[in-house]
């Protein structure tokens, strides 16, 4: 969604290409005789019919092996309906609706990044001992937002006794009236505010709502604020002490990724995103999965892609074979002011293997 989404997609695109570069020049599938890969990119035009349209062009016309990316969820099940009405792979790398591992999981279709519902729990388990009973709930009104708000609800009344919703707001994608929305959230006075917008809603929910103070004493868990493609746009408007998911990148010293980071700043004078680490750990497992399977073959990728295991730059991931969810993770921590600049802190990896739907549940909805 290079037009729609460019804060995110722009830098997954430089960095999968950063990746094929280091690829080709070390050696490309090295079980299919050093063959290169090529990647072709298209915009999903933030829409299920444009995505579904480039998706068949990329098909039959660039004749690819497989197709993967699209960034909202509803792009996504779109896109997963298509791997499976054409019988082809398709590497769901950034939408996070759980759906689609679930009750419209397919055969062909595998997820790279944390679903929705593993993000919800993190958020969750970091906020379930801070005596918070009265939440208010903010999120887009389209699957991604949804989903997200009814797995707070499941996830908050089994962990947190007596706990209880007392104001939801459902704003459409992109459009949100950042007066009204604070205004209901504040009228019902909530102990907690649990948000689920992102981009450009984002900002203008913030600066509203610090105007009005709403979140003063409140205690707030928000889902994907702690990412670069959030907190820059928010520069010293950034609230202090949101627990959040993120990517603390400049934080993190493990040599693999350090070197990751100096490869895509010498490259493209730039600091990386959380697109970019996605872009660039989907490039290599892509590498990895065709040597395993050494073929493009669509059967022979599905059975090597199940319960693989890759080495990536930021640690061991496996893609589960139960349900075709990847355990890749994500940095759970608190919003701080750094300078005039949003950044993390108090933050931890959280391992994505311990965040994935239970089995039964799993089961149960993809049979269903």
């Amino acid at each position: 969604s290079y037009g729609r989404m460019a804060a995110f997609c722009g830098p997954y695109r430089n960095a999968m290409q950063l990746a094929l570069e280091e690829i080709n020049a070390s050696g490309g599938v090295k079980s299919m005789g050093g063959r290169k890969l090529e990647i072709i990119f298209r915009d999903d035009g933030s829409t299920p019919g444009d995505a579904v349209r480039a998706a068949e062009e990329l098909l039959t016309r660039e004749n690819v092996s497989f197709f993967a990316g699209g960034f909202l969820s509803n792009v996504g099940l779109a896109l997963a309906d298509l791997a499976n009405q054409r019988k082809t792979l398709y590497v769901a790398t950034e939408p996070l609706s759980d759906t689609i591992t679930m009750a419209q999981g397919n055969r062909y279709t595998f997820r790279i990044r944390p679903n929705t519902f593993m993000q919800t729990k993190m958020l969750v388990d970091a906020v379930k001992d801070k005596g918070v009973k009265r939440w208010a709930i903010v999120a887009p009104n389209y699957e991604y937002g949804t989903s997200a708000a009814a797995a707070f609800k499941k996830l908050m009344a089994a962990a947190v006794p007596g706990f209880e919703v007392v104001v939801e707001q459902f704003p459409a994608l992109g459009k949100v009236e950042p007066g009204p929305v604070v205004g209901a959230l504040a009228q019902a006075k909530p102990d907690g505010v649990f948000n689920v917008l992102f981009g450009a809603d984002l900002p203008s929910f913030v600066r509203e709502g610090n105007t009005r103070g709403l979140f003063e004493k409140r205690l707030v868990a928000s889902l994907l604020t702690g990412e670069p493609e959030y907190l820059m746009p928010l520069g010293d408007e950034t609230p202090e002490g949101w627990i959040v998911t993120g990517y603390p990148w400049e934080q993190i010293k493990d040599e693999a990724h350090v070197k990751f980071v100096a490869a895509y700043r010498a490259k493209f004078n730039d600091t990386p995103r959380l697109g970019s680490l996605l872009g660039y750990v989907s490039a290599y497992m892509m590498r990895d999965l065709i040597d395993k399977a050494g073929s493009t073959d669509t059967e022979k990728l599905i059975a090597a892609f199940k319960d693989a295991k890759f080495n990536t730059v930021v640690g061991p991931m496996a893609m589960r074979g139960l349900d075709q969810q990847s355990t890749f993770g994500a940095w759970v921590g608190e919003t701080t002011l750094a300078g005039k600049n949003g950044a993390m802190k108090n933050w931890k990896y959280v391992d994505g293997a311990n965040y994935l739907h239970p089995e039964d549940e799993v089961k149960a909805a993809r049979k269903a």
